[in-house]
């Protein structure tokens, strides 16, 4: 039984890793609207979606080959 307990963990932990990859905790998605070319890596390898996003940075691995974990775009604010 406590096998299959842990099993069920793991399941439920990796559901929640994969469906976290695009989010942007505390960025509007805009800021994370960076073309694959400009990105500026804010990461390291093997970094998940949660560390990324805690260090203030975007995360998004539909891209191969780029950084996954890169910069935000900063938002321009209007000054009058």
């Amino acid at each position: 039984m406590e096998a299959r307990a842990l099993w069920l963990l793991a399941v439920v932990l990796a559901l929640g890793f994969t469906s976290s990859s695009g989010e942007y905790v505390g960025l509007s998605e805009n800021q994370c609207t960076v073309p694959a070319k400009d990105r500026v890596d804010c990461g390291y390898p093997q970094v998940t979606p949660e560390q990324c996003n805690s260090r203030g940075c975007c995360f998004d691995s539909s891209i191969p080959e780029v950084p996954w974990c890169f910069k935000p775009l900063q938002e321009s604010k209007c000054t009058f």
